[in-house]
């Protein structure tokens, strides 16, 4: 950039940086069905199972784990709940304390939550409610602060926006990759220390490549972040030094022109009114509606898969194989999103302006939503078939489908 900012390499490397911590941490708990065979096999709640009355002595003994099932079904509830229910604070902090705070306390968070699984054992199982409730909101945490990434990069924001949300979905594989180094041999006591480590690498990118407040929007002339060499050229925080007393700076500054006194709407829009507006209420209506039906889904994919495949251990490995796949696609899918929404910015008409612009975007978001929608009513049809080859429709209709309400939902709330 001119005047000595951020150049494109850095950049790029916080873009891609962030691709990588979403796609690989943030949204772990979603690829649960996974981690619940992984916990089946090492035994976890396994003295909630009873055993079954059978006609036969000399048939195989079978048990009804209808209730361990269960139990894995209030782990993944709980950990789903706390993702949102803490999504409100967590942005408090975020608004109110800047990145780096908000960041510190995710980092805290995740590596409570693999350290906890990490050293759980079947008679300490109740330690995966902290667990995944750790690892859900720090998760939520990092997500939230790699949003504003998109605003190093302009008239590609809604498509960047769209292409972390699909990286967050994307990481719900990371638990088939642990199914599959377990069946190899590797303890999953190893896999979560590695992966409490690695909060390392988390504080080496908070600390270097992300702001420690925020990235504002538009970018200012030369604005730059995260720890500077002696020597460099001015960062934001010099910028907003050098700033004429009284001069707003960019985050300050309305997109808008300000209205006269006592004439006009005000420049800006109070929190309570955004929260008691009709498009809000009904967008958080919509949401909420949409994914209680994913959660649904997740939570009892694996008794849902056992009931189908008859217990048949093989083959409900291979579907839940099957359904962590077509999770890692959900980065592939969320970009397209970004570009219906971001449509009516590219060709050579000229582009509104101010006010007109908003409205342009806002017009975008309807396709993408409307879409979405009948993405979900598709996934919960075939979900609704009890034919088990039917299930690898429904496994690829709802990764596009939350790709799709994920990344659209934060574009939407972005341009809203």
């Amino acid at each position: 950039m001119a005047g000595g900012g951020a150049g494109v390499g850095k950049r790029l490397g916080t873009l891609l940086s962030g691709l990588l911590e979403c796609g690989a941490f943030c949204g772990i708990i979603f690829g649960w069905a996974s981690l619940v065979f992984v916990l089946k096999d090492l035994g976890y709640f396994e003295d909630l199972c009873e055993p079954l009355a059978t006609d036969s002595p000399n048939r195989t003994l079978l048990q009804d784990c209808s209730r361990q099932d269960e139990q894995f079904s209030l782990v993944f509830t709980i950990g789903s709940f706390m993702n949102n229910f803490m999504t409100f604070p967590m942005g408090f902090i975020f608004d109110r304390f800047g990145t780096a705070v908000a960041r510190l306390i995710a980092i805290s968070l995740y590596t409570g939550g693999t350290l906890l699984v990490a050293f759980s054992t079947p008679e300490l199982a109740v330690l995966l409610f902290p667990a995944m409730s750790m690892l859900s909101v720090g998760g939520i945490l990092l997500i939230l602060t790699n949003m504003q990434v998109g605003n190093l990069f302009g008239k590609y924001r809604s498509i960047i926006i769209t292409l972390y949300n699909g990286a967050f979905d994307s990481s719900s594989a990371i638990f088939l990759i642990i199914k599959v180094l377990y069946e190899r041999g590797l303890s999953l006591r190893a896999m979560f220390l590695f992966m409490a480590a690695c909060s390392t690498w988390h504080l080496l990118r908070t600390l270097f490549l992300m702001p420690r407040s925020r990235i504002p929007y538009p970018l200012p002339p030369a604005y730059d972040y995260g720890l500077q060499c002696p020597g460099r050229s001015r960062s934001y925080r010099t910028y907003e030094e050098k700033r004429l007393p009284g001069e707003a700076g960019p985050e300050e500054t309305p997109l808008e022109p300000t209205m006269p006194r006592g004439g006009g709407d005000p420049p800006g829009v109070p929190f309570g009114a955004c929260v008691r507006s009709g498009l809000f209420a009904w967008h958080v209506a919509w949401l909420s509606v949409m994914q209680l039906r994913h959660y649904l889904f997740i939570g009892t994919l694996n008794p849902l898969l056992d009931h189908l495949a008859q217990r048949d251990h093989h083959l409900v490995s291979t579907y839940t194989n099957a359904f962590a796949f077509t999770q890692l696609c959900g980065v592939l899918c969320a970009p397209w999103n970004g570009l219906i929404l971001d449509r009516h910015k590219r060709g050579k008409a000229p582009r509104p302006e101010g006010a007109l612009e908003a409205l342009a975007d806002l017009r975008a978001s309807v396709l993408s939503l409307a879409v979405t929608v009948t993405q979900c009513l598709l996934f919960s049809i075939c979900a609704a078939v009890p034919v088990l080859p039917v299930q690898f429709a429904t496994f690829v209709l709802q990764v596009l489908s939350r790709s799709f309400l994920y990344g659209g939902n934060a574009a939407f709330l972005a341009i809203a």
